[in-house]
């Protein structure tokens, strides 16, 4: 639990009140942000993204040409905003990003990001270590699926609201420092990855509010307490809701997103049977979030918006 004051610590409703006020001023609606791959991302793109993360925790992006390789040009993109230290998972690429399709990984479980099912409501690197926490994403379309393959994102501080709203003492609960377990994993008779115990909210130093969860069943231990137990259940029931911060969208080749690690799932997808356009995805995951930093007057835009 948060010391100092401010909007997540729960004896300041006045900081609370007026944070709350600002985050809930309208859903998410945000544009398309277009990006030559070639020359990159200018300043008016930069203020773009800036100011949607700073609304939403989230931006949409798109290449105006998606390239062959997108990789170099995603990587730039994420360094155009602090996304430096990248996280090195078990299914990388030599780039640090991840190509997410339907693929055997070499690996003793199916990792379910690599099949054609549904992966529920999470945050990325849930697993993590504590002190390697994921606080920033780029996802990117380089094939949709045939059919299917839908986005979900919801950041993760309105679920923060919409939890403290119905009962403060569900958020005491979730930011125990014991309140969300994930076991071990093993491959191959060798531990590759230790339990990780900690909070599912939790606030860094400088002031940002962090999650880490998955609404999988398996897998997963809560603490077994009765605020813990209740506060588990009423963020699957806002997943079942029809709040109007969900957002759903179907990414385009070319298309995808950067954020400070919300909330997001994928629905089940159907692959085309000709093997040249499966569905590929990108990822790349980073123990930062997204620099917000200030940025020089505009110069003559190239980059646009596109609703």
């Amino acid at each position: 639990m948060p010391a100092s004051p401010g909007p997540f610590a729960l004896d300041d409703h006045y900081s609370y009140s007026a944070w709350r006020r600002q985050k809930l001023q309208a859903p998410p609606c945000p544009p398309f942000v277009i990006i030559d791959p070639h020359c990159g991302i200018d300043t008016a793109g930069r203020r773009a993204i800036a100011a949607q993360c700073q609304a939403h925790n989230f931006a949409l992006f798109r290449l105006d040409e998606p390239p062959a390789d997108p990789q170099p040009a995603l990587r730039r993109l994420g360094r155009h905003f602090g996304l430096e230290d990248i996280d090195a998972n078990l299914c990388a690429e030599d780039s640090g990003l991840t190509e997410i399709t339907v693929k055997d990984t070499g690996t003793d479980n199916a990792y379910i990001p690599y099949t054609s099912r549904p992966i529920g409501w999470h945050t990325d690197g849930y697993y993590n270590p504590m002190h390697q926490q994921i606080r920033g994403m780029l996802l990117y379309c380089h094939h949709p699926a045939m059919q299917g393959g839908i986005s979900g994102l919801l950041d993760h501080e309105i679920a923060y609201i919409r939890l403290r709203d119905q009962n403060p003492e569900w958020i005491r609960a979730l930011m125990a420092e014991d309140a969300f377990t994930i076991p071990p994993n093993v491959e191959g008779g060798v531990q590759i990855r230790p339990a990780t115990v900690g909070p599912v909210f939790s606030v860094s130093e400088d002031g940002h509010l962090h999650m880490r969860y998955s609404a999988r069943q398996r897998n997963v231990e809560w603490k077994d307490d009765t605020l813990t137990r209740e506060a588990a259940a009423a963020l699957l029931a806002l997943f079942e809701s029809d709040d109007p911060f969900v957002l759903e969208l179907r990414l385009a080749a070319g298309e995808g997103l950067i954020s400070n690690n919300i909330l997001h799932r994928r629905s089940g997808f159907v692959d085309s049977p000709d093997p040249r356009h499966k569905r590929v995805f990108y990822r790349a995951r980073y123990h930062n979030r997204v620099e917000l930093a200030d940025l020089p007057a505009p110069a003559q835009a190239s980059a646009t918006t596109e609703e």
